[in-house]
């Protein structure tokens, strides 16, 4: 009986910790995106491609320049597919597999795709 209690506790416990979390605000997930995206030891996504934002500093040309995105991904989820694993669409495509490969996590590329989805 005192196991059975042990047990049930413990799972409770685990039950009540794990449960759901508050997902971030938007304005969160486009200040880690935007945070993301200009850091160069994390995505490095302004080394290659240019964006319409203040901040930017010393933008690359390699990538298309981030503007018109809700034009050009109507459906947000391929812009995600695309950052995820841009090679999936152009197999030449010099953009490395973001997610593929673990460079950014599942959270920090949906924030990345919040914030350029902006522009």
């Amino acid at each position: 009986m005192r196991r059975l209690t042990a047990l049930i506790c413990v799972a409770t416990a685990v039950t009540a910790v794990s449960g759901p979390v508050a997902a971030a605000s938007q304005e969160e997930m486009i200040e880690l995106g935007r945070a993301v995206y200009h850091d160069k030891t994390r995505g490095n996504c302004i080394s290659c491609h240019n964006i319409n934002d203040p901040v930017a500093n010393l933008p690359g040309n390699q990538g298309p320049m981030m503007v018109a995105m809700k034009q050009r991904y109507p459906d947000k989820r391929k812009l995600r597919a695309q950052v995820w694993d841009a090679t999936v669409a152009n197999p030449l495509s010099i953009m490395p597999p973001i997610g593929k490969h673990w460079i950014l996590s599942e959270e920090e590329i949906d924030a990345v795709v919040e914030y350029i989805y902006q522009y």
